[in-house]
């Protein structure tokens, strides 16, 4: 886990006030630099690698395992888990009876994945199934009743939710009603006050004492899977042996990356060993999605969060919801590049409505708020949005705006879904919630970092007031004390392949074990240009000639873009992380540009 910034440090290169209003400061505090060089002189680690894990909260003792995590010493026995033992036995049953099954999952990369790990496991044992996923916009996230009855209709004696369920009342006491047994399988925070159902098996239900609330839904389900796979080997069932989880982990590791769940415990080992997986390119529907996003290089965590993640997420945003699943599900390869190509096709159809939505949130936003630095929090909405993209706009905003953000799109009728991102220390789920006890909205929900809201059009005022007044002293106190926290600071001719290579082993990076920050000090700006639509391309100069390339992504037409732009010849402390860009067979380093400062 990352450790918390300490704003009394000295500033890092005396950078007290970034380009993006950062002040910057060492990860490390005097206790760190010690726990870093202990590790480094008991387990002969490297001095860089061990100022990395300090930085995040790993301890001496934990090094060498947490460099080398593995499912063996990270996974838990599946019956920790609250009613995972019985929803186990009740898969077994449906497998040993033939029972056709229905899998209802959600509509983004976590569902999709869920959906195609349960759907793989049981055709192997030859048990028929299908997969649903509502309909963003007309059904709403999770289980609805009419779905329910359609489910069992077509001839489902079980019905496994994934990603979802544990709060749908209604629509699993219309399956009991029908006497079909559900099993939920989900991850999402609830109350003691439970649905009706066969089992319900979630890390973050009260009653749960596993420690593994930080998996995500892909990840409970596996470790289903694994219980269940025990009680048919147990049972002696022909198919039973013949099997191999691991194969599947790329799906996993493309889940965990992809819902932004804490990279710890089993997690960092999912996420490991799926990448291992995933280079392999045994899952179809993934190669065939690797080829049109033109990977370049081995599948590494980034390849999985922005290529692979917002192509699959792209059917349940604007179009079909069931693709992404039903690719991940996939043996033939030409339906898989089929599926791809479609994927593809509705993922460039969303950035171009999430450019539109973009450019009329930020004219709204600049409108009601100015330049954002008086408000706390920024309240967008539009009757021609497309409720689908809202959570891209929020996180935009987000970006921009340096504050939490809502985006809400308004149906004909007056009826709003909006979708939020917040800013590091502030609840933005607590705040929702808060709103749908003032009556402000008709339902709400989620967590710290982002949220979801359905309101009315005659309310969105008042909403405005109550989000603002809620977070007024929150927001502005952690905006004045907003730190970039450095790892260190290395020279162009110190940011090698080599480099790269050993800060990979203490990866991979991502949600609570975050990429490492180096600032390149006082290096000359030798050229700066936009590249593409968006991007700002620099060459950075040492004193000794050393050159080295970065890039600042979405940056045109921000305070960042501008200053690398307008600094040519000028010598500039620049703040990113380093990474590796694959280009016609050679392998070089690339600094992605995340701030700057003029160096005085």
């Amino acid at each position: 886990m990352d450790i918390p910034a300490d704003p009394v440090q000295r500033a890092f290169l005396g950078v007290e006030k970034s380009v993006l209003d950062n002040r910057w400061i060492s990860r490390l505090d005097q206790a760190g630099q010690n726990r870093a060089l202990a590790m480094s002189q008991m387990h002969g680690l490297p001095d860089l690698i061990a100022r990395v894990l300090a930085g995040r909260g790993v301890s001496v003792d934990e090094a060498l395992e947490f460099l080398d995590p593995t499912l063996r010493s990270l996974m838990p026995d599946p019956y920790k888990l609250t009613d995972c033992e019985t929803a186990a036995k009740r898969i077994v049953d449906a497998i040993r009876t033939r029972q056709q099954v229905a899998i209802f999952g959600d509509y983004d990369v976590d569902g999709a994945s869920s959906s195609a790990l349960m759907y793989r496991f049981l055709s192997h044992f030859g048990v028929k199934s299908e997969i649903y996923i509502p309909d963003r916009v007309f059904e709403g996230y999770g289980p609805n009743p009419a779905a329910i009855d359609q489910l069992i209709d077509n001839g489902a004696r079980l019905i496994v939710t994934v990603d979802c369920g544990s709060t749908s009342h209604e629509a699993l006491a219309a399956a009991a009603k029908r006497h079909v047994d559900v099993v939920v399988i989900d991850h999402h925070q609830v109350t003691h006050d439970l649905p009706q159902c066969h089992a319900l098996v979630n890390p973050n239900r009260e009653d749960d004492l596993s420690g593994q609330g930080h998996l995500c839904a892909a990840g409970v389900v596996f470790l289903v899977l694994v219980a269940t796979l025990r009680l048919l080997r147990e049972a002696g069932h022909p198919e039973a042996r013949s099997i191999d989880l691991l194969q599947w982990l790329d799906i996993v590791a493309l889940a965990t990356v992809c819902d932004v769940v804490p990279l710890k415990g089993l997690n960092r080992a999912y996420v490991v060993k799926g990448l291992i997986a995933a280079r392999h390119q045994g899952n179809a529907g993934l190669a065939a999605l690797f080829r049109k996003a033109g990977l370049a290089g081995p599948v590494t965590p980034y390849h999985f969060g922005f290529l692979i993640g917002p192509r699959i997420n792209a059917g349940g945003r604007i179009s079909d919801a069931a693709l992404g699943s039903r690719l991940l599900t996939l043996e033939d390869k030409a339906e898989a590049e089929a599926i791809a190509e479609r994927l593809d096709e509705l993922n460039r159809d969303r950035q171009v409505m999430e450019a539109n939505m973009l450019q009329e949130a930020e004219a709204e936003a600049l409108a009601e708020y100015g330049d954002g630095s008086g408000a706390s929090v920024i309240v967008t909405a539009h009757e021609r949005w497309h409720p689908g993209i809202v959570g891209l706009i929020a996180a935009r905003l987000k970006e921009k705006f340096k504050r939490p953000a809502f985006a809400i799109a308004f149906d004909p009728n007056g009826k709003g879904t909006g979708s939020g991102r917040s800013i590091n220390g502030f609840d933005m789920g607590k705040m929702v919630r808060a709103a749908v006890e003032e009556g402000l909205l008709v339902k709400g929900g989620g967590h710290a970092m982002a949220a979801g809201l359905t309101v009315e059009r005659d309310k969105l005022g008042r909403l405005r007031g109550f989000f603002t007044e809620r977070a007024q002293k929150t927001v502005a106190a952690l905006v004045a004390n907003e730190t970039l926290k450095i790892d260190g600071a290395i020279g162009a001719s110190g940011a090698t392949i080599d480099l790269i290579d050993r800060l990979e082993t203490a990866g991979p990076y991502g949600s609570g074990h975050s990429q490492p920050i180096f600032a390149i000090p006082a290096h000359r700006i030798r050229d700066a240009r936009l590249v593409g639509e968006k991007h700002v391309k620099v060459t950075l100069e040492a004193m000794d000639g050393a050159r080295l390339d970065g890039i600042a992504f979405r940056a045109a037409d921000t305070q960042l873009g501008n200053l690398l732009l307008n600094s040519r010849g000028a010598n500039v402390h620049v703040a990113g992380s380093l990474g590796d860009n694959h280009y016609q067979g050679s392998r070089r380093v690339q600094l992605r540009v995340t701030d700057a400062a003029p160096a005085k």
